[in-house]
């Protein structure tokens, strides 16, 4: 039976982030994506100014709510880009509407980057987000997030072992069973993610060369194809390595060819590949 994956984001019309992201690469991997979206703006809003925006609090409650009385299941229900604190708690409630024993709650709490709020967000947002992540399976942070999520002040890279451990255990403590933390660098020629299950208290690492600049989108890109290949049926630490891989590859494909990093970076001539990885296992 074809896998399903319901993803709940904005659409940002143009960028490459969000669902314009996480619908192609979830579906190179075969499995069907139903999308909730939380907003649609003309474009995202990194480096962008005079961007079009349109809420849809209104909207998410009543398809959840409507899914409900169709005979549908979901392997996975992914969160990304929620607008406000209110979204996040309509979200907590989609996810009971949803679950069922076997869905995977895979939250990627974007908020913040680069050691900032998004400046759309209000200060008590991450309060709100931590709500979020206790009810999650997965969790998928980057490192000022993960700051934020634990009340703490971000610190710059390069980061200790001991520190990004130290990190993972104690977003662990929030609820999620498994901590992805993006963003992850030991020097300032390599950049990766790195992984932990609290059961069985195991830490992983994938890393691959950093690529100078500021490339929009990135993290969602990482994360859909981390959904992908998890829900596809990959051990969590090689879909987290698989994820790093082809961010990374997309990249750098985008710096080589000089594209403005504010337009997202080009994934889509790696989906191919990507397809023929998954089907081999």
């Amino acid at each position: 039976m074809q896998k399903r994956v319901a993803a709940i984001h904005d659409i940002s019309c143009f960028g490459k982030c969000s669902l314009t992201v996480a619908l192609p690469i979830i579906s190179t991997a075969g499995i069907e994506v139903c999308v909730i979206p939380t907003a649609i703006l003309s474009t995202h809003t990194g480096g962008f100014s005079g961007f079009t925006y349109r809420d849809l609090t209104d909207d998410i409650g009543g398809i959840a709510g409507h899914w409900q009385t169709l005979p549908i299941h979901f392997d996975a229900v992914y969160t990304g880009f929620l607008g406000s604190v209110g979204q996040v708690d309509i979200v907590c409630d989609v996810f009971r509407q949803l679950r069922s024993f076997e869905t995977l709650l895979i939250v990627d709490p974007v908020m913040a980057d680069n050691g900032e709020l998004y400046s759309t967000f209000p200060p008590d947002f991450p309060k709100a987000m931590r709500r979020l992540c206790s009810k999650a399976d997965i969790i998928i942070p980057n490192m000022t997030e993960a700051a934020l999520l634990l009340d703490e002040p971000y610190l710059k890279g390069p980061y200790g072992k001991a520190f990004v451990e130290d990190q993972l255990i104690r977003l662990s403590t929030l609820g999620p069973k498994h901590v992805v933390l993006t963003g992850v660098h030991f020097d300032d020629s390599h950049i990766g993610a790195a992984v932990y299950e609290q059961q069985t208290g195991i830490f992983e690492y994938a890393f691959s060369e950093r690529i100078k600049g500021i490339y929009h989108g990135t993290g969602d890109v990482f994360a859909s194809v981390l959904v992908a290949a998890t829900v596809h049926g990959l051990p969590l630490a090689d879909a987290v390595k698989t994820a790093v891989e082809f961010t990374v590859q997309s990249i750098r494909r985008t710096h080589d060819a000089g594209t403005d990093p504010r337009f997202g970076i080009n994934f889509e001539q790696s989906l191919p590949e990507l397809m023929r990885r998954l089907s081999l296992l």
